[in-house]
């Protein structure tokens, strides 16, 4: 649990447990000490007053008159003194003061403190015959008080250091912590590869050093992010030229000499029409032929849409939905296509097409849907691609497939991103493409 507190809490949480055993281990003190103390500071006065009435007693031995002597000794008290005379037969002493009537300490300190037992009597005596006691009541209130002041002393002067340490602590966490959030905040622009900000160098030395060195590395991640992909657009167009090329021999070298067997196969049909057996073997070559021609069509069509450079990416994805939706009839369909994307070309056009077709493709292998919405629309400098479906989503621990990875590394190539998510029951693949990273991606090219 000290571990989830925050740094300023787990640094004035000792200094406050700090000033509560200040008080804690005053008060034993205290009470401890100031017993002992008290009896100590009236234990002399308790002494004379002895002495005094040693004294009296022989005075009233050697007197002519005694009671007289007595009366004379008694009117010199005064009634504010410690000291007071006690007759006999004169009733009980007067009694101490009430410690409860003082209005300048607290009740709870007066309680804290044990008051010892300090009233004293000495008798006194007339011809042998115990006529009173000389009584010491020792008015122990200043006592008090000069105790209360001592106490509100040292708390204040412990919470007055406990003050400034807070201060300074909380000043130094504060100059120690704000850097260390800027750092922070940088490491997680890091982690989503933001690497163009730089962290803020401030703080204390070892904080400074580590701002530097996350800045030192976050310029070689952007070298090697760049560098990766300069290499990964470099791969992917490597990837088109060979698709392209291989499309181009398929087409010209395959085609031609299919259509050629698809001629010979009709023109071998219309001669042995009436041969009976040969018919059919010819008529299930030209099935097999057709079929081949077919598969070379949908060939020709993974490998490159040539038709995107003579229609327009809008008019080829309008073409791949029309397809979609002749496969699957059962699937409700709706799209948004921006008809600006027939602006669009090269690398660019490419992705799109890939990203739409491979989307669609996993809908009707996988997703047993029953709605798809496709969009694609330019939101300022941004292409914004988003295919949605109410299928039966994809399983936790295979995010990526092997076509969607091959359509990440090309988004990657761009500068974009690629995310797929699971959401209100609706698998969602969403794209971004930047459009002025794309050009500068194909001018460098």
């Amino acid at each position: 649990m000290w571990r989830r507190l925050s740094f300023r809490t787990q640094l004035f949480l000792p200094l406050g447990a700090g000033l509560l055993a200040a008080l804690i281990v005053g008060g034993i003190l205290l009470q401890t000490f100031a017993t002992k103390q008290l009896a100590d500071e009236h234990e002399p006065a308790r002494r004379s007053i002895q002495t005094v009435a040693a004294a009296l007693n022989s005075t009233l031995r050697a007197s002519d008159n005694p009671q007289k002597t007595l009366d004379a000794f008694v009117q010199s008290l005064d009634a504010s003194t410690d000291i007071h005379f006690r007759r006999m037969e004169g009733g009980p002493p007067p009694a101490p003061k009430d410690l409860r009537s003082l209005k300048t300490v607290p009740q709870w300190f007066v309680n804290l403190i044990t008051i010892p037992e300090m009233e004293a009597a000495f008798p006194v005596v007339i011809d042998g015959k115990h006529v009173g006691d000389i009584v010491f009541f020792p008015d122990i209130s200043a006592d008090l008080f000069e105790k209360w002041i001592g106490f509100l002393a040292l708390t204040g002067l412990v919470a007055v250091l406990m003050v400034l340490t807070g201060t300074v602590a909380y000043t130094f966490a504060g100059s120690a912590l704000r850097p260390l959030q800027h750092l922070g905040e940088g490491l997680t622009r890091m982690r989503r590869g933001d690497y163009a900000r730089p962290i803020p160098v401030g703080g204390p030395p070892e904080i400074r050093r580590s701002c530097e060195e996350a800045n030192a590395l976050a310029a070689t991640l952007a070298q090697l992010s760049q560098d990766n992909r300069d290499l990964m657009h470099r791969l992917v167009s490597l990837q088109d030229d060979e698709r392209r090329d291989l499309a181009r021999e398929l087409h010209d070298e395959l085609g031609p000499l299919l259509f050629s067997i698809r001629a010979s196969t009709i023109a071998l049909i219309e001669a042995t029409r009436l041969a009976g057996n040969l018919g059919n073997s010819a008529q299930d070559v030209l099935q097999s032929v057709e079929a081949l021609q077919h598969t070379n069509r949908r060939i020709l069509d993974r490998l490159r849409p040539l038709y995107i450079e003579d229609l327009g990416l809008a008019t080829s994805v309008q073409t791949l939905l029309r397809n979609f939706r002749k496969q699957a009839p059962h699937i409700g369909l709706t799209d948004t296509i921006d008809p600006g994307l027939n602006a669009i070309d090269g690398p660019l056009a490419q992705t799109v097409y890939r990203v739409i077709q491979e989307a669609l493709t996993n809908v009707l292998r996988h997703a047993e849907a029953n709605d798809v919405q496709v969009q694609a629309v330019v939101v300022e400098d941004t292409l914004v691609i988003e295919i949605s479906d109410d299928g039966g989503g994809f399983p936790p621990d295979n995010v990526f497939g092997r076509g969607l990875t091959g359509m990440h590394e090309r988004v990657r190539a761009l500068s974009g991103s690629l995310s797929l998510l699971r959401a209100h029951e609706r698998t969602y693949v969403r794209c971004r493409l930047p459009m002025q990273a794309t050009r500068d991606a194909a001018s460098s090219r």
